[in-house]
């Protein structure tokens, strides 16, 4: 098939360093020539970048495989190509169970989908110059990392996306740049685990430096930290939020448990102690910070004490944002070692109640919030009600955080001082700004 003929659809699943991922393989067959289309009907190639995280994410990415392979009998489809961790993990045994499938790739096989498809050899070396963002063009993720030295006893990501491999602050200080040049306001940093971005590089690198080097960039106006672990966390770090322009006082930080056995069990490396005093120093030290974390209930060996000290700490540091996850095994990891002897049942009563206490959390801290000024980028026209606009705070990341529901017409990647009328657990109402409002400062 000539290439002019050829149309692609890529199905980008889980996480947003796939989302990156997918960017770098749509800007690439761009270049080329060749067409990128959003309905899968319409594709004579169909490229799915899979999950593999966790079960049910494995499942999806299955269920959405056999899915695009109806295509080629319902559509025009003539090849399916599968990438990503599950790939990269299964690869053997999906060749074998999956003909549908005309070829697997494994996890940054960006040159060899490239080649395979444009058929010719691939010749940009550089990520951003082979990359379409798939995001709203106002923001965008800049992946500082590839893979992760951890040994998390829940996680299969090492054996999915290898060693930690960071990139030379260099290209990710042009990359940043050339995000700008093309609009984008919002600068969301991900890795596996940021807070060792370049202990392997040599000579050795380091987050905080990265992020005053990128603090820097003419033309952003926000910064996002994500996936902080809160063993490597650097208090040089603390400095870098306090001083920063652009560095929002946002800061994703995943604690996983609190108490000390389960931590332990979990190989997070830090007590429970430890975490302690680490985030209560971050919000001492640093203004008007918020905190997201996410947590696990039911690991293996989990008691009754162990979920109550979880709910006890949960209840005294009063996280902002939280996310909540039962246990699922990964085979090949330590914990697959470890009888699984916790109930679904009682995973997800568990699970219930963390949420539970996060609503009410929630609820109160934005309560709080009403009558505040705050900075509120505006995302998009609200699809359910003319005149009103989707946004969100500084204290927000795109798709994981809560929205701001604004009351007017404004243009999209703009940031707008807004004052907020009224609020939910998840959400806040906002409208432009009049003579009451409460300053910043006086915020909890």
């Amino acid at each position: 098939m000539n290439n002019i003929n050829k149309k692609v659809h890529i199905i980008s699943l889980g996480c947003v360093k796939n989302t990156v991922d997918s960017e770098i393989i749509a800007g690439g067959l761009e270049s080329a020539g060749i067409d990128l289309v959003e309905e899968a009907k319409d594709a004579t190639i169909i490229i799915i970048n899979t999950c593999g995280f966790i079960g049910d994410a494995k499942q999806e990415s299955v269920e959405i495989i056999l899915e695009a392979a109806q295509f080629k009998t319902e559509g025009k489809l003539e090849e399916l190509l599968v990438a990503g961790c599950l790939s990269a993990r299964y690869k053997k045994e999906l060749t074998r169970e999956m003909p549908e499938v005309d070829k697997f790739f494994v996890t940054e096989d960006f040159r060899n989908i490239f080649e395979y498809i444009a058929s010719k050899p691939h010749l940009a070396d550089d990520p951003d110059h082979r990359r379409k963002l798939l995001t709203p063009r106002h923001y965008a993720y800049l992946k500082i990392s590839e893979g992760c030295d951890n040994v998390c006893s829940f996680c299969a990501i090492p054996l999915m996306r290898g060693k930690q491999r960071s990139r030379d602050p260099e290209s990710l200080v042009s990359e940043a740049h050339s995000l700008v040049s093309r609009g984008v306001k919002e600068m969301i940093v991900i890795g596996q685990d940021t807070t060792t971005y370049g202990w392997d590089l040599r000579p050795k690198r380091y987050l905080h430096d990265l992020l005053s080097e990128l603090d820097q960039v003419e033309g952003l106006e926000w910064i996002r930290l994500h996936y902080a672990h809160p063993s490597h966390f650097s208090r040089k770090l603390i400095p870098v939020f306090k001083n920063a322009r652009r560095l929002l006082p946002y800061l994703d930080i995943p604690v996983q448990h609190a108490s000390t056995n389960m931590l332990t069990s979990m190989k997070r490396g830090l007590d429970a102690d430890g975490l302690r005093r680490l985030l209560l120093e971050l919000r001492q030290e640093i203004p008007h910070l918020k905190l997201r974390t996410s947590v696990i209930v039911g690991f293996p060996g989990e008691t009754e004490e162990d979920f109550e000290t979880l709910l006890n700490f949960l209840e005294e540091i009063q996280f902002d944002r939280l996310g909540v996850f039962t246990y699922s095994e990964e085979e090949d990891t330590s914990g697959a070692d470890l009888e699984d002897d916790v109930s679904h049942e009682v995973k997800v009563a568990r699970m219930d109640a963390v949420m539970d206490l996060q609503h009410s959390i929630s609820f109160n801290k934005n309560q709080e919030l009403i009558g505040q000024e705050l900075d509120i980028i505006i995302d998009a026209p609200d699809p359910d009600v003319e005149g009103q606009m989707l946004g969100r705070s500084i204290w927000d990341a795109p798709d994981i955080d809560q929205q701001v529901f604004v009351t007017g017409v404004y243009e999209p990647g703009t940031v707008v001082k807004l004052k907020i009328e009224d609020a939910g657990a998840y959400e806040l109402y906002a409208s432009a700004l009049d003579s009451t409002f409460i300053p910043l400062g006086t915020i909890n």
